[in-house]
């Protein structure tokens, strides 16, 4: 074994052991009822913030819980303003201390995603089965998950029902393999509307980060597509409005692009031209902008990972309106996140 082999190997049995001694705790996948704020009205209006928050335990990273009191700090000033989004999407909320943003600033309902020890029922095929025999031990993809999904949904409204669905142990590469990344869907009522709204969250396949090549990373995004449309095929309805949020990890690959846009469309009955295009490129595109905090806007455009699709039902449509970024770059030029948060504000368009 090389020195660098020897290095690769010592930095994962540290990070796994440090995983295995705070990772892998079940969670609850319920509702859990907060402080019991007064039920903001929808104005015929849905406002959602999409945020990966950064919420790697250590050692991947250091002096998180700082960052995410200041999270929710910011998400509390927000309410006392009254203008705080109604449903929020976190993303890599992995440590307790990421898990405790909602709580802390005020959401009635908190909804947690997949836990370390869920699995999927979809089977391997002949294919799989070959990318699994050449999964690699040194990349974390042979030892299993140690951390749950990561996501979690945080409403100010009622949260009717929950269904979530990890993805395929097969269908993933790298170091990505530590974490059980999969798909969160809650029906949310919104007051004053005439039908609940789908919120959908999830956390893709990484492409650089996860430590191997493309050939195994595109692979596994490919399946992790395939495992979304069977999930939404089963448990979406199609006659309710949704909003499917989250760090898509598409980049500028442009197979990531053509699996997530082109496959997405055959998941829902009338897919919306948004579906393609993504709400932030929708209200960034056009002589009037639909946008606040554009330079931060643009960087999350740029990089191309974190995106808002809406999908109408038959009788409403959800017509994005505009964007804001509450959690982009801070006045010293940092930021709370290695991602920018931006919510999108949706207005109820009755269908005739």
């Amino acid at each position: 074994m090389s020195a660098m082999q020897m290095n690769r190997r010592s930095k994962l049995m540290f990070t796994l052991s440090a995983l295995l001694a705070i990772g892998g705790q079940a969670q609850s996948q319920m509702p859990l009822s907060h402080v019991a704020q007064s039920l903001p009205a929808s104005n015929g209006t849905l406002t959602l913030l999409s945020y990966n928050v950064h919420g790697l335990p250590w050692p991947f990273t250091s002096g998180r819980p700082a960052a995410f009191a200041q999270i929710a700090e910011r998400l509390r000033d927000m309410r006392r303003t009254g203008t705080q989004p109604a449903v929020v999407a976190l993303q890599e909320a992995f440590s307790d201390s990421a898990r405790q943003i909602g709580g802390a600033a005020g959401y009635r309902y908190i909804v947690n995603g997949p836990t370390s020890v869920d699995r999927s029922p979809i089977a391997m095929t002949p294919a799989d089965r070959k990318f699994a025999s050449g999964a690699s031990w040194l990349n974390g993809e042979t030892l299993g998950p140690v951390e749950g999904s990561g996501l979690q949904i945080l409403s100010d409204y009622p949260i009717l029902s929950v269904r979530s669905a990890v993805f395929p142990r097969f269908a993933c590469a790298g170091y990505d393999c530590l974490a059980n990344k999969g798909v969160l869907l809650v029906t949310v009522k919104i007051p004053g509307q005439p039908l609940p709204v789908e919120i959908a969250t999830a956390h893709m396949n990484s492409r650089g980060a996860s430590g191997v090549g493309d050939d195994r990373t595109g692979y596994a995004y490919q399946r992790q597509v395939d495992a979304l449309e069977a999930f939404f095929r089963a448990n979406s309805n199609p006659a309710l409005p949704l909003i499917f949020a989250g760090d898509f990890n598409v980049g500028q690959a442009l197979s990531r692009q053509i699996a997530l846009r082109s496959r997405a469309g055959n998941w829902w009955a009338a897919p919306d031209a948004t579906l393609a295009r993504g709400t932030l490129r929708e209200c960034m595109e056009g002589v009037a902008k639909k946008v606040s905090d554009l330079t931060d806007a643009q960087t999350a455009l740029r990089r191309a990972k974190d995106w808002q699709f809406p999908v109408s039902a038959p009788t409403v449509a959800l017509v994005p309106a505009h964007v804001f970024v509450p959690f982009g770059t801070e006045p010293d030029g940092t930021m709370l996140s290695d991602h920018v948060g931006y919510s999108v504000q949706y207005h109820f368009v009755r269908r005739t």
